[in-house]
């Protein structure tokens, strides 16, 4: 018997070019613009306002992912939200030559 080895062990899972994340926000946004759709029509809302508006914000939500795909790669969203949590430099208030001193309490207390 021949048995087909999995080459695809240890990669991303890709759809359609989408990679890791992005998949979440597609899916995510057009669930989302389904039930906005849903809810709209079941509020009396005009049928092709909520046509019109449902075709045009997954337009949107597919143009956008495909976009951000493509412009930040694969890991390049997380890093992008890490970017805004780090701190762009340490404040130090402290003069110099309190770093420099020696601490004689510690020495002093080894002994």
């Amino acid at each position: 018997m021949k048995y087909h080895i999995n080459k695809g062990i240890g990669r991303t899972v890709e759809f359609k070019g989408l990679k890791a994340q992005y998949l979440f926000v597609f899916a995510g946004g057009l669930l989302t613009v389904l039930i906005l759709v849903m809810i709209m029509y079941m509020a009396g809302i005009h049928t092709y306002l909520c046509l019109s508006f449902g075709i045009g914000a997954a337009s949107i939500i597919i143009w956008k992912t495909f976009a951000l795909n493509a412009k930040y790669g694969e890991h390049g969203l997380m890093k992008l939200g890490a970017r805004r949590v780090h701190p762009r430099y340490i404040i130090c208030r402290k003069p110099v030559h309190r770093y420099l001193k020696r601490n004689l309490t510690t020495k002093n207390q080894i002994l």
